[in-house]
């Protein structure tokens, strides 16, 4: 099933590349979207399981691939409304480019061998570049460009680490080793080497899960990739990071520097917390300012890992629960930039009135992204900061309380301005759009799922996360 995946989903990719027909190119696409729910299907029944040696079905990678499947769906349909207008060639572009998007941070989520997954995550870059490129202005050419030299030198940094750890052994099929492997062997290292690899891990996935101190690549890129794409950018994409890096982590977490890994970690989501804070507080560009509140997740989520404990099992909420959230409120985006025709603040205003369901899936996805309650990320928060007062981290904890308000202030600030506040130029503005309610359907579904969280976790979500922090020390 696994091999059928990719030849399938790439065969695809392919066909949709040289489709003559927009209605053909819909078919393709669906058709993928089908292949990937069934896909998903087949890793919860054989999770635990691995295939072709280089892929496992573990709980943490089901997860996230359950995550991409989910949010597959309203991103294929944002994505057709926004390119309807777009030349065939364009068109078709576009959604090949999706295709393999998706399928390439499903075989990340699913490898097993560094090599396996540097190979994916690289693969990752050169699709989404075309994505990034899709409105073909100035802006986005340079956004791409340096989305793609500086991704690809992060991942090379990466494995850069990956195969100094394993060259460490004198094995010669060192890049080839599994993750399962490599925890035979980490017990004997020098803990030197061991912080070095780690050091260049974090350093090179960081540009992929936006973490500081590579995180500007992403900032760029969503700001002008298309809506639908900044949806993926900032969720299940950063989510390929994160698990690269946590992989990593949960590799090192048995050795002597689990105390050097955590105090990298909690620097690394302070300054994520930081940089965030201070952009978000003198945002003029909506999508940007959504930008750097996925930074600001990311810095949570280095936290919590970080700080250990509690902070485990928040972290891979975090993940689920921004990812819903914050790609919710870019499909968002999409129809925001129709109405007003602008994604800049100045120029904003006044859209509650013009569009109240947009402005609803606004205002309730600020509240899910700030953790305001009931959003279920409130709870992801409250354990984050239980496992600091359980270390007795007192300054971290004070540190991201104050942070954490300045982020809150700025982005509700702004989201109350472009709702209820007229335009500060309004003179300027072109004749606001029309936008059919119904395409908010899928965002307040997602939001809905973000609520429920808060009071009710499925059982299913409970043990997926237990068994990938089961190997975490306590």
């Amino acid at each position: 099933m696994l091999l059928l995946f990719f030849i399938l989903s790439l065969a695809l990719s392919g066909v949709t590349l040289l489709s003559r027909n927009r209605g053909l190119t819909r078919v393709f696409v669906l058709a993928f979207s089908a292949l990937l729910i069934a896909f998903t299907v087949h890793a919860w029944i054989n999770r635990g399981n691995t295939e072709f040696i280089w892929f496992t079905y573990d709980s943490t990678a089901v997860l996230l691939l359950s995550v991409l499947t989910l949010l597959s769906v309203p991103t294929i349909y944002h994505g057709f409304i926004y390119t309807r207008d777009d030349t065939l060639k364009r068109y078709n572009i576009y959604h090949s480019g999706l295709i393999a998007l998706m399928t390439f941070m499903a075989g990340a989520y699913l490898a097993n061998t560094m090599t396996v997954m540097w190979i994916f995550v690289e693969a990752t870059t050169l699709a989404v570049a075309v994505l990034i490129y899709h409105d073909r202005t100035e802006m986005s050419l340079e956004a791409t460009w340096k989305y793609v030299f500086v991704c690809s030198t992060g991942i090379a940094v990466a494995y850069l680490g990956i195969l100094f750890l394993g060259f460490i052994y004198g094995r010669g099929d060192a890049p080839n080793l599994s993750f399962s492997s490599f925890s035979h062997l980490i017990g004997n290292a020098n803990p030197l080497y061991l912080k070095i690899a780690f050091l260049f891990v974090v350093v090179g996935f960081s540009t992929k899960m936006g973490l500081f101190p590579m995180h500007t690549v992403t900032i760029d890129a969503h700001s002008v990739a298309p809506p639908p794409v900044s949806a993926l950018i900032s969720t299940t994409l950063m989510n390929v990071g994160f698990l690269a890096i946590y992989r990593v982590y949960t590799l090192f977490s048995g050795t002597p520097i689990l105390p050097f890994m955590n105090n990298v970690l909690i620097l690394a989501g302070v300054f994520s917390l930081l940089i965030a804070a201070g952009y978000m507080l003198k945002a003029k560009h909506l999508k940007r300012m959504l930008a750097y509140s996925s930074l600001e997740n990311m810095g949570l989520v280095a936290i919590a890992l970080g700080v250990g404990g509690y902070g485990y099992y928040a972290a891979l909420l975090i993940i689920v629960l921004h990812s819903l959230a914050k790609s919710s409120m870019f499909y968002q985006m999409g129809q925001f930039s129709r109405v007003l025709h602008t994604f800049r603040l100045d120029e904003s205003g006044r859209y509650m009135k013009l569009y109240p369901a947009g402005a609803m899936v606004l205002m309730t996805g600020m509240i899910c992204i700030l953790a305001i309650p009931p959003s279920g990320m409130f709870i992801s928060e409250i354990m984050i900061l239980r496992a600091m007062v359980v270390n007795g981290q007192w300054l971290v904890m004070a540190l991201t309380v104050i942070l954490l308000c300045c982020i809150i202030y700025a982005m509700s600030t702004r989201i109350m301005h472009v709702s209820f506040s007229s335009p500060r130029q309004e003179s300027e503005l072109p004749q606001p759009g029309m936008v059919s309610p119904v395409e908010t359907v899928s965002q307040f579904i997602l939001l809905a799922l973000v609520i429920m969280i808060c009071f009710w976790q499925p059982p299913f979500l409970v043990d997926l996360i237990s068994n990938g922090i089961s190997s975490l020390p306590r």
